[in-house]
């Protein structure tokens, strides 16, 4: 029973640590409409150039390119990159340029070897672009009018050399709601966001390719995106060479400049979070594993213990006690997320599916990354059982 005791205490102990660095967090993550532009970037507006890889997006493109079009940033061009797709993705540019002449589309390259295809994709949009400023978003965003303006002034008044700036994410089905917000959650409870901007360590780092802002010279002084063209989450990887060469970066709360809908279905989810969980952990099935357990003993077993440490096993009180505080806490993190990024409130209640679905997913990824199937992402099977020699196994577009 003492262990059990000591045992309680640890877990309380891991979660006010962890509400403490969350609340340190939801102050450091800065909303990006604070700022406003300098008065001489006013008078001489730099040329940022706004660059789309587009695979299969024909249902995303036009609402993104319609949003963006329509920025109060005064210099801009919008270069959108047609990978392979097979839908009506370049036509629907093609049909936008002719109105705009702002609005570009390239035909992109076959996929090379040694090359993932969205960080080929976005190398091939920089070498297209004529601006002072690269800021890669992804073709499933929709942007407010502020979205480049606001951006450019939280890197500019902050003296950044890079930022990135994370959407405020729109979820329908149930599916949706128990996956998309615990990025959110994960990264506020675990992440020092604090070490992200005090230090030049690249392990502090962490971004996200929906929108990615760079000065032109420093995408350039890292390597661009062939730096990290092996890269499953090259947005975190690229983020981290920024720091490796002694630039500046920092996240952004963009929740007020754009959205994003990244997945729709269960299919989706699945797909997109176990590549994004296997990545995370570079394809280590022990750490990994070691992880989710944690996850399951810090996040779902307080859930479970309450009723069976109550009605079947008759606790003493002090250990009943420990674990309604430990459910308190988590629902305390998980409230402060919801109404910080405005989502259900209902799904505060159901915070203990949500982690069903991620220990599942997690347990799904660990399979697929090591099975000769490889990892899936939009129409492309990647063998990544060896990192070192990652390649295309298979091209559900051609």
């Amino acid at each position: 029973m003492e262990i059990l005791l000591l045992y309680q205490y640890f877990i309380v102990s891991v979660l006010v640590i962890l509400l403490g660095n969350f609340l340190i967090n939801n102050h450091l993550f800065r909303d990006t409409t604070r700022y406003t532009l300098p008065s001489y970037i006013k008078i001489n507006p730099p040329l940022v150039s706004i660059l789309i890889p587009a695979r299969n997006e024909g249902q995303n493109i036009r609402r993104c390119l319609r949003s963006l079009a329509r920025q109060d940033y005064p210099n801009f061009e919008i270069i959108v990159l047609d990978d392979s797709s097979s839908d009506n993705t370049a036509s629907t540019v093609t049909e936008f340029s002719l109105k705009d002449t702002r609005i570009k589309l390239i035909k992109g390259k076959p996929l090379e070897s040694g090359w993932l295809g969205k960080s080929f994709a976005c190398q091939q949009l920089s070498e297209a672009a004529n601006g002072d400023y690269l800021l890669f978003t992804d073709a499933d965003t929709l942007h407010f009018k502020n979205s480049v303006s606001s951006a450019l002034s939280s890197l500019l008044v902050n003296k950044l050399d890079a930022i990135s700036v994370f959407a405020r994410q729109i979820t329908v089905t149930l599916h949706e709601r128990m996956m998309v917000p615990f990025a959110n959650y994960f990264l506020l409870t675990f992440f020092p966001f604090i070490l992200v901007e005090k230090t030049k360590n690249p392990l502090f780092c962490t971004a996200i390719g929906q929108f990615m802002l760079f000065k032109r010279s420093v995408y350039n002084k890292i390597g661009g995106h062939e730096s990290v063209k092996k890269e499953i989450l090259e947005d975190i990887h690229i983020s981290k060479q920024v720091k490796k060469y002694g630039y500046k970066f920092m996240i952004f709360d963009g929740k007020n400049n754009f959205y994003c809908r990244m997945y729709r279905n269960l299919r989706e989810v699945i797909n997109g979070y176990s590549k994004v969980l296997a990545a995370v952990f570079d394809y280590n099935i022990f750490l990994q594993s070691i992880v989710t357990v944690l996850v399951f003993l810090v996040y779902l077993v307080p859930f479970l213990a309450l009723p069976a440490g109550i009605f079947i096993f008759h606790l003493p009180h002090i250990i009943i006690d420990l674990i309604i505080l430990q459910i308190i806490i988590i629902f305390v993190l998980k409230i402060i997320q919801t109404i910080r990024f405005k989502n259900r409130f209902i799904d505060v209640l159901l915070f203990p599916v949500s982690v069903i679905y991620l220990l599942l997913i997690s347990v799904i990824s660990i399979i697929q990354s090591k099975s000769t199937s490889g990892v899936y992402w939009k129409g492309r099977n990647y063998d990544v059982r060896d990192e070192k020699e990652l390649k295309l196994l298979k091209d559900s577009f051609k």
